[in-house]
Parts: structure tokens; sequence; C-alpha cells
């Protein structure tokens, strides 16, 4: 079996394009900024707050999660989820990265 397309890049890359891929959906961005505004783990609000079905937003938060995202916790006959900090701060990071190395060469460029 020969080599995946991601082997040809970074792990830092292959990262940032899981969680890039993960925010690539209106819902899930509202999942992220529900789960903000509430500043707590919450466990099924979520289903009240968005105008999707419940298997749906699960899928989401599933992906979230996988990302990295968002972290789980069980409790009880539940799970509740929460921001991960830590992934933001990465997110945060690397296009506040971009950022400055475009408002370096902003004089230098078309």
């Amino acid at each position: 079996m020969g080599a995946s397309k991601s082997d040809h890049f970074t792990e830092k890359q292959n990262a940032m394009a899981l969680m890039a891929k993960a925010l690539g959906h209106p819902a899930r961005i509202a999942i992220l900024e529900y789960l903000l505004k509430v500043d707590s783990c919450i466990c099924g609000d979520i289903v009240d707050e968005l105008p999707l079905a419940q298997p749906t937003i699960s899928q989401h938060l599933k992906e979230l999660k996988s990302a990295g995202i968002i972290k789980g916790s069980i409790e009880g006959n539940s799970i509740c989820y929460c921001i991960n900090e830590k992934a933001l701060e990465k997110i945060q990071s690397y296009f506040g990265n971009i950022l400055k190395t475009l408002e370096k060469k902003k004089s230098s460029c078309c």
C-alpha cells in the first residue's frame, strides 16, 4: 500500500488541516459559538439551541471532538462538551503567524 497524500506534509500541517476542516461547516461554527456563550460544559442543551436534529448535532460534535477542538466527558447517561482551549490557542498561533508574515511583506506585495 502506498503512502497517503497526508504523509507528504508535516504533523503540524495535517493537524491544522484537520481543525480547519472541522470548522468548515456553519453548524460546527454555531456549536462552537454556543459553547463559548455558555462558558461551561454542556450536555443536552445544544439540541434545544440549534435548528438541527439530535443525530445531526451528534455527528457535528463527533467531528469537532475528533479534530480536538472540543472535549467530551461522560457524566451519567450523557456526554458533556466544552471547548479545548489548547486547540484554539494553536489555531490562533497559526493564523497569527500568517498575519505577522503578511504584515512584514505588505510593502513588497502586489
